[in-house]
């Protein structure tokens, strides 16, 4: 009797008490040096249109991570195709982010980068609905999914390409068109046919992404001095700019991710996966762009304070450099608001009063030298912080007990 010939091996699934591993860990490095990336493609020509170019950046990267995020939570990183694909992926990643500062304007001599950013990308893109298509072989609910949300990854993609041939404005909206194919479709294509196997691990993923971009404005006090010789208003800026990023931690960690993470766990099985999508895939994308914004800002405050041939020290941060500052840890704070209020069904007042005193400080700190605007802002973060440790001192001290 002839023995049927064995069919194609199964990709190992997840447990539901699966961890973050190594390689995807290795993998969000690279995601680091593409946010330091989008940072440095806003400070060389700081505008308004260089700002939202860099936004409608971070939109793309984020998309794309976020599908290895759920990708990754389904199926192990360490099974040998998929690791193939993560490492593929992974220098898709890395011309794309080399290729950042050219995505909109290419430089003389190379490659034309607004196309080596648009190749890049569909290649990331690619190699994920690839490993989502071998992985729903067995799943038909998952293969009507991925048949559902594929045209609209693909329309996203193609888009950018278009982009890559123009340039202006007529680029710049294209790129908008690309991502609202990408996020619209990830919204209108449903979330039925996905699926998330482990809250701890998605938790801790979008956990640590943060902690990466939070990492990245440590980074940009660094650059913002970088050649410049160490002073004594260059130290006072670097530490308020620590006590900035502790305070953008604090946050997000002290109560919210762990808050965020139970409720996430508590969820229906049923209705789970769409909680996942808008409280991380979605609301996540302001977190990582308040961030980045003040990273921004921060470096912009080191290079007034640092470089005493273009400025003085009483000279006021002025236009993006101040926007960057404070509209990042606006966003920031309201991206918070959002993302508590699809967690767990409350507002936070002493964050939305926090942002309304951010706008008048704003209007402030735009009067004042750029260390002192720096001081201000920390000065509010202060307050918000001691306001919510003494508020919610007994509720926090239970969270942490159980």
């Amino acid at each position: 009797m002839t023995q049927a010939a064995p069919g194609p091996r199964r990709l190992p699934l997840n447990p539901a008490d699966t961890a973050v591993t190594p390689l995807e860990l290795f993998f969000d490095l690279v995601f680091v040096f593409a946010l330091t990336q989008v940072t440095e493609l806003m400070a060389h020509d700081a505008t308004g249109e260089s700002l939202l170019r860099g936004v409608l950046v971070l939109g793309l990267l984020w998309a794309s991570w976020a599908g290895y995020a759920w990708l990754c939570n389904t199926v192990s990183a360490d099974a040998g195709v998929v690791r193939l694909v993560l490492l593929i992926a992974m220098a898709a990643m890395l011309w794309l982010a080399l290729s950042i500062p050219e995505a909109f304007d290419d430089l003389d001599g190379g490659l034309y980068g607004p196309l080596v950013v648009a190749v890049a990308y569909f290649v990331f893109r690619f190699m994920h609905l690839v490993m989502y298509w071998l992985l729903s072989r067995d799943d038909p609910a998952l293969r009507r999914q991925l048949v559902r949300f594929a045209p609209f990854v693909l329309a996203g993609t193609t888009t950018l390409l278009v982009a890559a041939t123009t340039e202006g404005t007529t680029q710049t909206l294209l790129w908008v068109l690309a991502l609202a194919a990408d996020y619209v479709g990830t919204l209108l294509g449903g979330a039925a046919g996905w699926q998330l196997r482990s809250t701890g691990h998605f938790a801790e993923r979008h956990g640590l992404i943060i902690i990466v971009a939070l990492g990245e404005s440590i980074v940009a006090i660094g650059i913002g001095v970088g050649e410049l010789p160490v002073n004594g208003p260059i130290l006072a800026a670097a530490l308020l700019g620590l006590m900035v990023a502790a305070s953008l931690w604090w946050i997000y960690f002290d109560m919210s991710a762990l808050q965020a993470h139970r409720a996430l766990d508590a969820e229906p099985e049923e209705t789970r996966v769409q909680f996942a999508r808008d409280a991380y895939s979605f609301l996540h994308l302001p977190l990582l762009i308040g961030i980045v914004l003040t990273a921004l800002g921060l470096k912009k405050v080191l290079e007034y304070v640092g470089d005493t041939d273009a400025h003085d020290l009483g000279d006021p941060l002025k236009g993006v450099a101040l926007l960057a500052l404070y509209g990042g840890v606006f966003v920031y704070l309201l991206g918070h608001v959002a993302f508590r209020w699809r967690t767990m069904q409350q507002v936070i007042p002493g964050r939305l009063v926090a942002a309304g005193g951010l706008v008048l400080t704003w209007i402030v700190a735009a009067q004042l030298p750029a260390l002192a605007a720096l001081a201000c802002l920390v000065a509010v973060l202060a307050l918000l912080i001691a306001y919510e440790t003494i508020a919610y001192a007994e509720h926090r001290r239970e969270l942490h007990q159980h």
